[in-house]
């Protein structure tokens, strides 16, 4: 005798809500077990149209309608690009929300490395480093301070930074002298002096040689022999004989004068600048000027490390201009350097 298996039921009455899991289960189900005919399909403007025939001799894909090619999407036209949209080009993304606008100027290009101003290009007979004064009206000449200089007395070489006026570096200015010559002959010592550029190559070297600076000595006056490159001349500064205040010519390579200097007639004050007046060669025209600026109490007492400006026309000859550099290191060797930290009488004090 065979018997069927039948599923577990314990005898519990109706009434307690006793439940089997099949009668459980068709319960819970909420929809039709069976479809029903009739079920409405999509739309006729839905419908998907067939697209171009495929070429000759390919297969449709499987499940694929008649017609179709591998790769169209149903309601997009021939030629479509995904992602395009009419107003932008193609290849350009079309901005999207919450993404910031592309930007449409790129940034200017940065100078070089350590503020350093960027050489000019394009100039023709132009000494090789002088195309920085081309671009340049105004410089910043602004002395080192030497500690031991300033505590001990103990005369050092002088070094400057040469910026433009907006605060870039154009040259740096060491001197090259010994120790002797700085501690025996003091402001008065003869001494080479180099100027470099961002590269480090000499493009200006400056020339003092030993001479006397009374008034009361006309013969024998103070100058300095501007080269650049080195080796090349292209000008010198030379003191006049002068009672009242101190005078120098500005010299071409030839010995032509080309400009003149004046300066005050006591190179001392307090609290403020004292300038020297750059003329035309014949005197009556101001063409700029070499300001001594006031740095500060502590620093005008106790070192000897000078502001200067200097002021001059934008289309001089790079020639002059670089000269006109080295008639400040010569103005503040006269009049402004400290001999065992006092200031020094220039031949204009009177």
């Amino acid at each position: 005798m065979s018997h069927k298996p039948t599923p577990y039921s314990p005898n519990f009455p109706p009434g307690q809500g006793y439940m089997s899991p099949m009668e459980r289960e068709k319960q819970n189900e909420s929809y039709p077990m069976n479809p029903q005919g009739g079920y409405p399909g999509p739309p006729p403007n839905q419908m998907p149209q067939p697209g171009p025939a495929l070429p000759p001799g390919a297969q449709p894909l499987p499940g694929m309608p008649p017609g179709f090619q591998p790769g169209y999407q149903v309601g997009f036209q021939p030629g479509y690009q995904p992602g395009y949209q009419p107003g932008f080009t193609p290849g350009y993304p079309h901005p999207q929300s919450g993404y910031p606008a592309p930007v449409m100027q790129q940034p200017a290009p940065q100078g070089p490395p350590g503020g350093w101003m960027t050489i000019p290009r394009g100039l023709s007979n132009c000494p090789p480093g002088l195309e920085y004064l081309s671009m340049i009206d105004q410089l910043l000449v602004h002395q080192k301070v030497e500690l031991l200089e300033s505590f001990v007395g103990f005369e050092t070489n002088n070094k400057y930074t040469v910026k433009n006026n907006i605060g870039q570096k154009v040259y740096f200015a060491v001197e090259d002298n010994d120790c002797c010559t700085r501690n025996c002959c003091g402001p008065m010592r003869p001494f080479e002096m180099k100027i470099f550029d961002n590269f480090q190559n000499e493009v200006i070297h400056l020339h003092r040689p030993l001479a006397c600076d009374s008034c009361w000595c006309p013969c024998w006056l103070q100058s300095m022999e501007v080269s650049a490159p080195p080796g090349t001349v292209i000008g010198s500064i030379e003191q006049e004989w002068s009672i009242c205040k101190p005078c120098y010519v500005i010299k071409n390579s030839a010995g032509d004068i080309v400009l003149r200097i004046k300066g005050p007639l006591c190179t001392y004050s307090i609290c403020g600048n004292v300038e020297f007046n750059v003329y035309s060669k014949d005197g009556d025209t101001k063409v700029g000027k070499i300001t001594k600026q006031w740095s500060g109490l502590a620093r005008e007492v106790f070192t000897d490390a000078d502001y200067f400006g200097i002021t001059l026309p934008m289309d001089l000859d790079v020639r002059i201009k670089a000269v006109l550099l080295g008639a400040c290191f010569l103005i503040d060797f006269m009049f402004f350097e400290k001999s065992r930290n006092h200031e020094q009488d220039g031949p204009g004090m009177l």
